[in-house]
């Protein structure tokens, strides 16, 4: 399993790393490209801040948090029971590791994040790729703890206080 969430992690990786890459290199001297007028439209942002432009100029914050995060994912991860159910809460987990380590590689490296994807109807904060994985994978992950994932019952004769 360990491996598998390695490689899902690494391909999740490249596609963002790649999309970032053809960000800057098209978008970066022309700004902006409309795919549909007035709705959506690749636009070139460097964003200081978190997912979504939220704590600008928060690199440092973010340098340190980050790591943590992902060691507490990593470790999380490892110690989930090999249920089906879990199988979900892996791939949420594989989905927020990803995003995060996505845009730490781009702030430790050039202090920003580069952000390409923009909602212009509903005037949406600029995103990429690594804040597309952590938003779904957020979303995932507490759907299933709220409304799949149950908290086993005790089968009748267990001890319930452990004596």
């Amino acid at each position: 399993m360990i491996l598998t969430a390695i490689f899902a992690s690494a391909i999740l990786l490249a596609i963002d790393r790649i999309t970032k890459y053809a960000a800057a290199y098209y978008l970066e001297p022309i700004g902006s490209y409309p795919l549909i007028k007035d709705v959506f439209e690749f636009a070139y942002v460097m964003n200081t801040g978190a997912s979504f432009g939220i704590l600008q100029e928060g690199r440092l914050f973010f340098l340190i948090i980050t790591p943590v995060i992902l060691v507490i994912i990593a470790v999380y991860y490892a110690r989930l029971p090999k249920k089906k159910p879990y199988g979900w809460v892996r791939a949420a987990l594989i989905l927020i590791f990803s995003g995060a380590l996505g845009n730490f590689f781009d702030r430790a490296r050039q202090g920003y994040v580069v952000d390409f994807f923009y909602a212009r109807f509903i005037d949406f904060p600029v995103f990429n790729m690594a804040d597309s994985y952590i938003v779904v994978g957020t979303f995932l992950l507490a759907a299933l703890l709220l409304f799949v994932i149950k908290e086993e019952k005790p089968e009748a004769g267990d001890a319930i206080d452990g004596g």
